[in-house]
């Protein structure tokens, strides 16, 4: 490194570098808002597009993690945000003035998110669950009337409104099919809805923007594998299908007068911007640096528009920290809007990633000690490496959550704060993981714990097989979320491999996770993966990790945030409990290791909260392993 530091003056500082969070253009396209901690506390900041200047307009009345973020109103005088208590997610909407004045806007029992803003000053779009499963809801801004508009027994996502606020366009499904999505548009009062024939059942088809005219739609689309999207014509009842090579492309939005579209084309471990002319069909990706560049959210209400030919992108690297750049269209040129900080670091004390593949069928060559497998389809998988410089180095394999996500060659803290330890880490987007179409997805329906977690464990051994300076007698593995699922299978299923586990915010016990989450989650993810407990009791048995606690074999810390309302606090106290019961002892010289996190839910990207995580890490990964 190039400044001297010790462990716990290397941790405050990386803790503290400033987080840049959901950056959304101005309806006048004059500025770009965004959530920011460059005070030491996430605040709600509007940068100007032309300077660069910067001002903040909350102080202290923004939730302290940035985990939601803001959509502007259709004067550009306000910004409306999402307000919850102690990262519990049970949202309520509120709109912020640049005097730092916050007033409550829309107020329902349960998880609130805004879905759009309309340009006639006075309709907002949003979801909730106030009835248990997420509808949508029309907010009138004038008379303060919040009405439901809609009323399906799964969730509706993609909420989108017309330019002219008298239609709606969302995602819903009506089938028996939970891996289906289909785009619908009806009246803003819900009547009248009609459903697009278009893509195909079983694949998942959105609405993304509406075109300037009020007469197409953009829809995003995966009925040929690979995500793509497409152009309808409401009034000629057609869609034009746009794609260009073999990535997935996800569009978001139309420029201008919406002869041209905005999408994100995902390549290896990278993303790309492109553009593309309607009238020719083809494609050209943008100028920018080598990494992840990326436009933003593809359906809500954020946007990464400036005007007619300019746009905001958002760029990273493994050694580069998110920066904001204005993009030109016409010129394909850029400058940098914002520049991102390093505190006392140089990019250089950063780890660069390794991107590789390896081949898997799901079984590694370490045996399983909770569920056998028959071999699966032989599959390439991506992995990223950071290397520590150690030699011997220990090893921190980190899967990623979601599990409907990936790892790309993005800045991320982690890696930096573990390579800063002394520990290689991997990363690995196995089967189940986006990026790589829909049947790369849906492999891990009915089967959590299984060859995902064959590929994780196949990755582990390659790199010790390839890099004989690894310490194999020193491998951790980290996740959370699912990456915590992961954590806890991987100590059960394969505890010759490990050292040592970390799991954070983790689900251990697939049927009270099923009862106790979300109801958007209890479908979208839970029964959509592995139906209902009454459907496959023996699948949500046998993969739960509690089911083989007493094959943990390796020293474990277990981290979850009380305020969680995604995977509940109920999930690491289940997995306690079964290990206290199995004879295992607690402790910091135990067999494991137990933290609850007071004032926080399914992570936090809080300073002070990121500091507390990372001192719990260092210090067992220091005694410990």
């Amino acid at each position: 490194m190039t400044v001297e530091l010790s462990t716990e003056e290397l941790l405050e500082e990386l803790a503290s570098l400033p987080t840049l969070a959901h950056p959304t253009t101005s309806p006048d396209g004059d500025a770009v808002a965004c959530f920011y901690d460059i005070t030491g506390r996430n605040e709600l900041h509007v940068v100007d597009a032309e300077t660069g200047e910067m001002n903040q307009w909350s102080d202290g009345t923004v939730p302290r993690s940035a985990r939601w973020f803001g959509v502007w109103d259709a004067t550009g005088e306000r910004i409306f945000y999402h307000r919850d208590e102690g990262g519990d997610e049970e949202n309520d909407i509120y709109a912020l003035s640049p005097d730092g004045t916050a007033e409550p806007i829309v107020e329902l029992d349960g998880q609130v998110v805004i879905h759009d803003v309309g340009d006639d000053g006075r309709t907002l779009l949003a979801a909730a669950n106030r009835d248990g499963q997420m509808n949508l809801f029309r907010h009138d801004l004038e008379t303060s009337e919040t009405t439901k508009v809609t009323d399906y027994d799964l969730a509706v996502w993609n909420g989108i409104l017309a330019p002219d606020c008298e239609r709606m366009a969302y995602a819903a499904n009506e089938t028996d099919d939970l891996t289906n999505r289909d785009a619908y548009v009806a009246a803003v009062d819900g009547s009248n809805p009609r459903r697009l024939d278009v893509g195909e059942s079983g694949a998942e088809t959105v609405p993304i923007a509406w075109g300037p005219e009020g007469r197409r739609l953009l829809l995003g689309d995966d009925s040929t594998d690979l995500a793509r999207f497409g152009v309808y014509d409401l009034e000629a009842d057609a869609v034009a299908w746009y794609e260009d090579g073999p990535y997935e492309e996800r569009a978001v939005a139309f420029v201008g007068d919406g002869s041209r579209v905005l999408a994100n084309r995902l390549r290896d471990v990278r993303s790309i911007p492109v553009v593309y002319d309607l009238e020719t069909g083809r494609a050209r990706e943008l100028d920018v640096p080598d990494g992840v560049s990326d436009l933003g959210a593809t359906w809500s209400a954020p946007s990464c528009v400036l005007d007619d030919s300019r746009i905001v992108v958002r760029h990273t690297t493994p050694t580069k920290r998110p920066e904001l750049l204005v993009y030109d269209l016409e010129t394909d040129s850029y400058e940098v809007l914002l520049e991102p900080e390093y505190g006392p670091f140089d990019r250089t004390d950063f780890p660069d990633a390794e991107h590789f593949t390896f081949t898997s069928n799901g079984i590694p060559e370490t045996s399983p000690a909770a569920v056998d497998h028959d071999p699966y389809e032989e599959l390439e998988i991506d992995a990223l490496f950071y290397d520590s410089g150690e030699r011997p180095s220990p090893l921190v394999v980190a899967p990623h959550g979601g599990p409907r996500a990936r790892d790309t060659k993005r800045f991320s803290l982690l890696p930096p704060l573990l390579v800063s330890l002394g520990f290689s880490v991997l990363q690995v987007n196995y089967r189940g993981s986006t990026g790589r179409g829909r049947e790369f997805v849906e492999r891990l329906i009915g089967d959590w714990g299984g060859a995902e977690q064959g590929d994780v464990a196949t990755a582990v051994e390659r790199v010790v097989e390839t890099r004989e300076w690894i310490d194999d007698d020193r491998t951790v593995v980290f996740g959370g979320s699912y990456g915590g699922y992961s954590a806890y299978w991987q100590l059960v299923q394969y505890p010759e491999l490990y050292d040592a586990g970390i799991a954070w915010i983790g689900v251990t016990d697939l049927e009270d996770m099923h009862e106790n989450t979300f109801d958007h989650y209890r479908t979208g993810l839970m029964e959509r993966y592995l139906g209902t407990p009454e459907e496959n009791p023996e699948l949500y048995e046998e993969r739960s990790p509690v089911a083989h606690v007493t094959n943990l074999d390796a020293p474990l810390l277990m981290a979850h945030g009380v305020n969680d309302n995604r995977v509940p606090v109920s999930q690491a106290r289940i997995f306690r409990d079964a290990l206290l019961e199995a004879g295992y002892e607690e402790g910091p010289d135990g067999d494991f290791e137990y933290e609850e996190l007071g004032d926080e839910g399914h992570a936090s990207s809080d300073q002070a909260q990121k500091l507390r995580t990372f001192r719990l890490l260092a210090d067992f990964l220091e005694r410990r392993v």
